[in-house]
């Protein structure tokens, strides 16, 4: 367990505050019962911050190339079929993972192949379990085509908490699962869009794992 890239200029900058804010009230009151409570409630946030930012090391084993692995650590909230109206323009197998604040906030590549699309659009911060988030908050959009042809829309959304997302794909290259598509700071969900007779192998509410939970299997 490593602590991720995004991680290193939060962690720095939360360590000196908390270590000047600590020093400032031990200056003004001393060891008192005050002290050893902000000593303990920074010691706690810092932690919860370090855990935010862990990096675990995951290695799925492909045997099959039309497996999609979970992208994202959290619990499936949405397994219906929508019209896709943003790049697809028909009804598509929609697959939702909510991430909280607990869950480890790497996103993955959920299938090999090829990157068509990559994009960000701006939008709002409204909490990223409700519905509308996939349509209305900020947003980044990748669109992969996988070794058998088939194309699949993987969207990152911003929740409440989360202010940046990070994406690392580019148009034009080749990915492959166990490599990481990106990161959402703070709370958020990822979307994915696949072609109707998908066939799914989680349900609503199960708990999943980025790059190592099989989600779908396209037919």
């Amino acid at each position: 367990m490593t602590i991720h890239k995004e991680g290193y200029k939060t962690i720095a900058v939360t360590t000196v505050g908390l270590l000047l804010l600590n020093l400032i009230i031990y200056y003004l009151v001393g060891k008192s019962l005050f002290f050893y409570f902000i000593l303990f409630t920074s010691t706690v946030f810092f932690l919860i911050i370090l855990n935010f930012f862990r990096r675990p090391v995951r290695i799925f084993e492909v045997v099959d190339n039309n497996v999609i692995v979970a992208p994202a650590d959290g619990t499936v909230v949405v397994i219906e079929e929508v019209k896709e109206s943003d790049f697809f323009q028909e009804d598509r197998l929609q697959l939702s993972i909510f991430m909280n604040v607990f869950n480890v906030h790497i996103n993955w590549i959920p299938i090999g192949g090829k990157i068509l699309h990559s994009s960000h659009q701006r939008g709002r911060f409204m909490a990223a379990y409700l519905p509308k988030s996939s349509v209305d908050n900020e947003r980044s959009s990748i669109i992969i085509e996988s070794e058998s042809g088939q194309k699949i829309l993987v969207r990152q959304i911003a929740g409440a908490l989360a202010k940046r997302i990070v994406t690392y794909t580019k148009e034009g290259q080749n990915c492959r699962i166990n490599q990481q598509l990106g990161f959402i700071k703070f709370g958020s969900r990822v979307d994915l869009y696949l072609p109707l007779g998908t066939e799914v192998l989680v349900k609503p509410d199960d708990k999943v794992y980025g790059n190592r939970t099989a989600i779908a299997r396209l037919k």
